[in-house]
């Protein structure tokens, strides 16, 4: 509705300071015309509202303009940002605009010092609600890498880069790193920070030792911890092993199967030879080994059509199944 839009603008400008026809029509997804459009209604209703012209240009309210929403103090918004990624939010049919709309609404009223830390908070946390595992890994230096965080100081700490445990914890050498943010994947957290130029991504519970030192960093300009972590977990994923195979499997033993980490179903179709309730699926796993550990799970309700050595290891197995309950 061009009304809830055109409140949307007004939180915008006001939370966000000077913003450009093109910023303004790709966060609200509608083109700069409408834009302009929306501000001349803006300015009909009374709402200051000005452009400003030229190359770093773009729209401004009167400097003293505030509406006069209910503001919150920081715990409050450290807690709104967290709700946000609440699964619970979809299952309840409530959308990420939504929650946009209300920390709009609810951050427009707020001092600056509160909305400083709002954008504090959201630089430097960044929750991905989509697991890889489960996990019960303790996180002993947390704390202490989330003050380096919080403060902006340089952080000092020894890193192990397998899940084994070490014989001796103060081998690993130490390093120092500029920590940039903490990204929580359900019950993992990881820290994201700068080591020689380079950005890079630390699980926490392989910290050995941290520690925070008094000098403070500059952040790289135009650093979005979101978007890093976005674009670091699709390179991840690219880079995963793929082991494509054919299979006959149950449609509802499918269904449990595409909720497995090291399987994505890449086609699946009725099939005329098989059970009823079966299907045709391209499925593509991570390796061989793993392949022949996730059918051999389905029992018998899953056949590996090809490729053939999946076929030749299954068969093993399962001879070796069967002759160990014969004995």
């Amino acid at each position: 509705m061009r009304a809830d839009r055109l409140l949307s603008i007004l939180l915008l400008l006001q939370n966000e300071g000077k913003l450009s026809s093109r910023s303004l029509a790709e966060k609200l997804e509608v083109s700069e015309r409408t834009i302009v459009r929306d501000m001349d209604a803006l300015s009909a209703a009374g709402i200051p509202v000005y452009a400003e012209r030229g190359p770093s240009g773009g729209w401004m309210l009167a400097e003293n303009y505030r509406t006069s929403l209910t503001g919150m103090n920081q715990e409050e918004i450290l807690s709104l940002l967290l709700t946000r990624h609440s699964a619970m939010l979809g299952e309840l049919g409530i959308k990420p605009g939504h929650f946009e709309t209300a920390y709009q609404k609810l951050l427009a009223s707020s001092p600056a010092s509160v909305r400083q830390d709002a954008e504090l908070i959201r630089e430097r946390l960044h929750i991905d609600g989509a697991g890889w595992h489960a996990s019960n890994e303790t996180f002993p230096w947390l704390a202490t890498v989330q003050e380096a965080v919080w403060s902006g100081r340089k952080l000092e700490m020894r890193y192990k880069k397998s899940e084994e445990k070490e014989k001796d914890p103060g081998s690993s050498p130490r390093r120092t790193v500029h920590p940039l943010g903490l990204v929580a994947k359900r019950n993992v957290w990881y820290l994201v920070a700068e080591e020689g130029g380079e950005l890079k991504t630390f699980r926490i519970s392989r910290l050995t030792e941290a520690r925070v030192l008094d000098e403070v960093f500059r952040r790289p300009p135009g650093f979005c911890l979101g978007e890093y972590w976005e674009r670091s977990t699709a390179e991840f994923k690219s880079r995963l092993p793929r082991y494509p195979a054919q299979v006959r499997i149950a449609e509802r033993r499918l269904s449990r199967l595409q909720r497995e980490r090291y399987a994505k179903v890449l086609h699946a179709e009725p099939c005329d030879d098989g059970p009823a309730g079966w299907v045709r699926a391209v499925i593509e796993f991570h390796t061989l080994e793993s392949a022949c550990e996730i059918l051999l799970a389905c029992g018998g309700e899953a056949e590996a059509l090809g490729p053939p050595e999946l076929r030749e290891r299954l068969r093993d197995e399962a001879a070796a199944i069967a002759a160990l309950y014969r004995r």
